[in-house]
């Protein structure tokens, strides 16, 4: 199975970029003196192949993805770039599957298995894999009775990007409930260390990832349920804050539904791309909810045609 799971993940690796160019975005990140403060324009090598969108905007992305992705500046080559993230991002969606994959078979098809999951990373190179390997990782370590580096794991895959802080308040109230150990140290001592590093390169401006942030989730993406409904953002937030307080109920009576929680958050958000799939399909493998794995297999029909034609 995961031999299969190989071979779909990684044909797209033979192929060019492919669908979007945020793979040549984040070399022009890395590239920069400081990507919290330049934008890819400054930048002469990669400004010409870097997405037109982030063309004048500073990075959005946490410290930890910035540290880890300075090696590629090294290249001056875009098909080079291009291929370290894409390859990267191919290990990662390997990793996450393999550790998925230890609990149950199909569940782990979901990622392994999924052409939706090749094409964009494998194919695209982006960076949420590499978000989700680490949350993949820190589950594993926490059921293998490693608190301390399940929780530098959370640290890492929260400074890659911000959503998994949805999950934490969630895996906290199931821990308690079931009496599972938990170490705060791991999390704590990566978070400093990380965010040390960062300062240390580029002084708080790192900060300002937050601010292009809220930008990008106040516009809309034409898949985007707001806008293809016609209903204000606000009626999909609020039943959002309702589906959550009741994930925080199941939560504290010893079930963390995390997979429910980031396939409900998907059809919320005003920014909704394709590849975000990638967020609940891990967890649903892991968490074996029949109700999420339903719920984003209905996710990855209805993003497919966004970027694919089909």
């Amino acid at each position: 199975m995961f031999a299969l799971a190989c071979a779909i993940q990684c044909a797209p690796l033979a192929a060019p970029l492919l669908i979007s160019t945020d793979a040549w975005t984040y070399w022009s990140y890395a590239r920069l003196h400081d990507p919290y403060t330049q934008t890819p324009s400054e930048d002469p090598v990669s400004a010409p192949h870097a997405g037109a969108a982030y063309l004048h905007e500073t990075s959005v992305y946490g410290p930890a993805f910035s540290l880890v992705s300075k090696p590629v500046a090294l290249t001056a080559s875009a098909d080079a770039a291009a291929w370290a993230f894409k390859a990267a991002a191919a290990l990662c969606v390997l990793a996450a599957t393999w550790l998925v994959a230890r609990r149950r078979a199909f569940p782990a098809a979901l990622v392994g298995w999924n052409p939706v999951v090749a094409v964009h990373f494998a194919g695209g190179g982006h960076n949420d894999a590499l978000m989700a390997a680490f949350v993949a990782a820190a589950l594993a370590l926490g059921d293998r009775g490693r608190p301390r580096w399940a929780g530098a794991s959370w640290s890492l895959a929260v400074l890659v990007k911000w959503v998994p802080l949805v999950l934490l308040p969630l895996r906290a109230l199931e821990a308690r409930a079931t009496g599972r150990r938990i170490d705060h140290t791991g999390f704590a001592l990566t978070t400093l260390l990380t965010l040390a590093l960062a300062t240390a390169l580029w002084r708080l401006h790192w900060v300002g990832a937050l601010l292009p942030l809220a930008r990008d989730a106040a516009r809309e993406t034409s898949y985007a349920l707001p806008r293809r409904t016609g209903l204000p953002w606000w009626v999909f937030a609020a039943a959002y804050a309702l589906a959550y307080a009741w994930l925080l109920r199941s939560a504290a009576r010893g079930r963390a539904r995390l997979a429910l929680a980031f396939a409900l958050l998907l059809p919320a958000l005003p920014y909704l791309i394709a590849w975000y799939v990638l967020w609940p399909l891990t967890l649903a493998a892991y968490d074996e909810d029949d109700a999420a794995i339903v719920l984003t297999l209905v996710l990855c029909a209805y993003l497919l045609p966004q970027r694919i034609p089909v």
